[in-house]
């Protein structure tokens, strides 16, 4: 087997929740609204270090869809899939883009500061 090259991605980012590996950034995030089988699931227009399983017809709750599993090219765990194709015109804008399901994915960024609430700011001075 040949050695695995990763993207790095700069800035906040998602990651595979098994191997740590960098997934897609979170600017490239188009809906979190998204559901699957197991759960929430998150809609993006780009992601990396990935590896697509064969195009399948799958019934989905939006439709038909042709779709691709999507694979970590690092640990084989799926991630979810890629839309390659919808049967219906108003699910189109979904072609090409990827679905990662929320519990296969962390953030790597713990909670972003609110400078604005730091004690001693003036917000925060006034009555």
């Amino acid at each position: 087997m040949g050695r695995v090259f990763l993207v790095d991605l700069e800035g906040r980012a998602y990651r595979c929740r098994y191997c740590d590996a960098p997934l897609a950034l979170a600017e490239d995030v188009i809906s979190r609204s998204f559901n699957c089988r197991r759960g929430r699931a998150y809609l993006f227009s780009n992601v990396v270090n990935i590896s697509l399983g064969p195009q399948e017809e799958r019934m989905m709750m939006s439709g038909l869809h042709t779709v691709e599993e999507i694979f970590c090219c690092c640990c084989g765990q799926i991630l979810g899939w890629k839309y390659v194709m919808a049967h219906d015109k108003n699910e189109r804008y979904k072609e090409g883009k990827f679905v990662l399901e929320r519990w296969r994915i962390a953030d790597d960024v713990a909670e972003e500061f609110n400078l604005d609430a730091r004690p001693g700011s003036s917000d925060a001075e006034n009555p």
